[in-house]
């Protein structure tokens, strides 16, 4: 608040002497008589009597006019005097009655500061002591709910797990925590085909997604997966958003599906093992990593949106897998992977550059209509069975170096932008190969046929 500024002090006022007065009127005395005699000398000069007489009365009422003047004045004085004391004196009430109100204004107002201080003292002493309550019966409950879910009761565990829901749902500060505490049970072992245990890990598992649904009203933002080598059965994120979920080196165990799910951040599902699983319409804005991957049933990658690039280094598929009418936006590699079924990539497209070197097909390997608009690299690849490139584009260099073809290798209408570099590549006699367009063959032996590059 601001202060009023201070007045200056009026200067003192000083009480005129009465012995000043009476000098005032001897001075009117003296200057009357000295005009008197003056005057009287001068009309004692006149040579006739009659003038002389009238000169003198003459100078007798001038120095009675010239008394009285001056004592006029002197009283004209005294009351202007008078007058400017009395306008002053007002002006100094006025001044400090000024001054007292300006005193009670800055009284009243530190008052109400000082008042407004402690009331806003009170309230933060009030919801300090309402946010201490209430931390401490969260505790309570956390510290409840945890050994809920430590108890030996399946059942038990159970109650643990929807007490810990309950929490996170009414506690948005708590559902990161919550929700690491999931992923942590997730990761402890658990007794093999253990039916009641099994049924709790089911529930943990749908504690957590039912919450990643975008659409849903219980949504939990930016809750983070870390479920690093956990057993998962039957896991199902499907439609859900995954941030920075991590699933290296975790078991799954029956249907698995991470279908229409959206992934920001890195998905990392290296060394993880699947039985059938689905990746249909998967959109992942950051990198997904399946390195040393083992699917054990079928694979389905239909739709998937790879914005971010995949790796899938050194994994094995022992079931069919499809890629069909999948986007790869960024490097993709599928280096020292076995796909021992059939696998599709058909109508898929590869925005940046393909890296399949060293990658074995035990089964049909089907490339129709996919589109290559950078480098694709078939480099030591091994084609067991047919090596389908129908109405393929590739809109860049296409390597098939050393790669080899166990049975019929097909590009019918593919369409090259130059020619396709094929060094030591070799493919098997009379499997009715369709090479494309100016490709060389020489023959090694009874059963092999050695590509030559044009």
């Amino acid at each position: 608040m601001a202060v009023a500024t201070e007045e200056p002090p009026e200067r003192q006022l000083r009480v005129m002497p009465w012995w000043l007065v009476l000098v005032g009127l001897l001075i009117a005395a003296a200057l009357g008589w000295l005009v008197l005699d003056l005057l009287l000398t001068e009309a004692d000069r006149a040579t006739q009597p009659d003038t002389r007489a009238t000169l003198r009365i003459d100078a007798i009422r001038t120095g009675l006019t010239v008394v009285a003047g001056t004592g006029g004045g002197l009283a004209l004085l005294l009351a202007a005097r008078r007058q400017w004391i009395t306008e002053r004196a007002q002006r100094h009430q006025e001044s400090v009655a000024a001054r007292d109100q300006a005193h009670r204004d800055r009284v009243q107002a530190h008052a109400e500061s000082v008042a407004e201080a402690a009331h806003r003292h009170q309230d933060r002493q009030s919801s300090a002591a309402e946010h201490d309550a209430a931390e401490r019966r969260l505790t309570e409950l956390y510290t409840r709910a945890v050994e809920l879910l430590g108890n030996d009761s399946a059942a038990v565990r159970l109650g643990g797990l929807h007490a810990l829901e309950r929490l996170g749902q009414d506690n948005p500060g708590q559902r990161t925590t919550i929700a690491a505490v999931l992923c942590a049970y997730l990761r402890m072992p658990a007794p093999d085909d253990e039916p009641r245990e099994t049924e709790v890990r089911r529930t943990a598992q749908r504690v957590l997604t039912r919450h990643l649904r975008a659409d849903d009203a219980t949504h939990w933002p930016e809750v983070m997966l870390n479920l690093v080598g956990a057993r998962l059965v039957d896991f199902d994120v499907a439609g859900c958003t995954l941030v920075d979920a991590n699933f290296t080196g975790a078991v799954f165990t029956g249907a698995t599906t991470f279908a229409g799910a959206t992934a920001r951040g890195r998905l990392l599902l290296g060394a993880a093992t699947f039985g059938d699983v689905v990746f249909e319409g998967l959109t992942a804005d950051g990198e997904v990593l399946l390195d040393g991957v083992r699917g054990v049933g079928q694979a389905s990658f239909d739709g998937a949106a790879f914005t971010g690039g995949l790796s899938c280094r050194r994994a094995g598929f022992a079931g069919q897998v499809s890629f069909r009418r999948a986007t790869f936006g960024q490097p993709t590699t599928f280096d020292a992977t076995r796909f021992e079924d059939a696998v599709s990539f058909q109508d898929a497209a590869f925005e940046g550059a393909l890296s399949m070197e060293h990658t074995e097909f035990g089964r049909s390997a089907a490339f129709h209509s996919t589109r290559f608009s950078n480098m694709a690299l078939f480099r030591w690849t091994v084609f067991g069975a047919e090596a389908l490139f129908d109405r393929a584009h590739f809109a860049d260099a296409a390597n098939f170096g050393r790669a080899r073809f166990h049975s019929m290798a097909s590009f019918r209408d593919a369409q090259f932008s130059r020619p396709p570099q094929v060094e030591q590549a070799r493919a098997m006699v009379d499997a009715g190969h369709r090479w494309p367009a100016g490709t060389v063959t020489e023959r090694l032996d009874d059963e092999w046929l050695l590509l030559v590059d044009s």
